[in-house]
C-alpha cells in the first residue's frame, strides 16, 4: 500500500458507532500522521462532551476526519474551536435531527442486547451496514463484529443516548470555511448518497466523492478508494477553497 506523508499535518479520525481504531488500520498504515482518537471517547455520552475529550487529546491545529457518529463530533469539535480545524472530511454520516421512529428502533437493539447479549445486538446492527461485497467477506464481517462487541453494551447505550441528543447543525453547516470532502459508500444503506449529496450543498466548496459498490463501513470496506480520496483531500491547498459542490456533480 502507497504511504500518503501527512507528517507536516496531523490527520485526527474520529470513529463512529460501536467503533475504534480497527475500523481505520488501513488509514493508519497509509496516511502517515493519522492518529485515530482512541477509548471510544471515554464515558461521554453527549456529543459535545465527546468533542472535548478529542480536543483534549489534539494538538492545537490538525486534519479532521469523522466516520458516521464521529462525523457529527466533528461537527462539534468545529462548533466549538474552528479555528483549530485546517481541513474537514465527513464520511458516511447525517445532520439531520432525530427522526421519528428512531428512539424506538435504537432502543430496540438496546433491549435485545440487555435480553440476548452484545453479540446478539450486533448480529442484528452489523449486517445491513455493509454493502453485499463486504458481507461476503468473512475474514471482514468478523473483525467488525469482534470490533463491535468489544464495545460492550454499556458504550452502545451511552453513545446511543449521544446521537438521539445530539445538537441542531442548521446554523453550522453554512459557516463551514475549510475545505471540506463529503464522501459515501454507494451501497450506504443507512446514510444514502443523497443524504451526502445535500450536506455538500449546504457546506461552502465542499467536494463530494461516492465509492462505488461500499456501504456504511466504508472505510474498512474499499480502504484502497476510501484512502485515495483522503489523500486527495489532504493535498487540497488549505487557504483556497476547493471547487463548490455545484461545479464538482461531474466528479461522483
Amino acid at each position: 500500500m502507497n504511504v500518503i506523508d501527512t507528517s507536516s499535518e496531523t490527520l485526527a479520525i474520529l470513529p463512529g458507532l460501536l467503533c475504534d481504531g480497527t475500523m481505520f488500520a488501513r488509514q493508519v498504515a497509509a496516511l502517515r500522521g493519522a492518529v485515530v482518537v482512541g477509548g471510544f471517547y471515554g464515558t461521554e455520552t453527549r456529543l459535545e462532551g465527546m468533542a472535548d475529550y478529542a480536543l483534549a487529546r489534539l494538538p492545537d491545529r490538525f486534519a479532521l476526519l469523522g466516520h458516521s457518529m464521529g462525523a457529527r463530533v466533528a461537527l462539534e469539535i468545529v462548533r466549538k474551536a474552528p479555528h483549530r480545524v485546517s481541513r474537514l472530511a465527513l464520511a458516511d454520516t447525517g445532520v439531520h435531527p432525530a427522526q421519528p421512529g428512531e428512539r424506538e428502533k435504537r432502543y430496540a437493539l438496546r433491549d435485545l442486547g440487555r435480553e440476548r447479549g452484545i453479540g446478539a445486538l450486533v448480529d442484528e446492527w452489523l449486517p445491513p451496514m455493509l454493502g453485499p461485497a463486504a458481507r461476503a467477506d468473512e475474514a471482514l464481517v468478523a473483525s467488525l463484529r469482534q470490533m463491535c462487541v468489544s464495545a460492550g453494551l454499556e458504550r452502545f447505550e451511552g453513545q446511543i443516548e449521544a446521537l438521539l441528543h445530539r445538537p441542531a447543525l442548521d446554523d453550522l453547516l453554512g459557516a463551514i470555511t475549510c475545505p471540506t470532502l463529503v464522501v459515501v459508500g454507494e451501497a450506504d444503506a443507512w446514510s444514502p448518497v443523497a443524504q451526502h449529496e445535500a450536506i455538500a450543498r449546504r457546506i461552502p466548496g465542499a467536494k463530494l466523492r461516492v465509492v462505488p459498490g461500499a456501504g456504511h463501513m466504508l472505510p474498512a470496506e474499499a480502504p484502497a478508494e476510501f484512502n485515495a480520496a483522503i489523500g486527495q483531500w489532504l493535498a487540497w491547498p488549505a487557504t483556497d477553497a476547493p471547487q463548490t459542490a455545484a461545479e464538482n456533480q461531474g466528479e461522483q
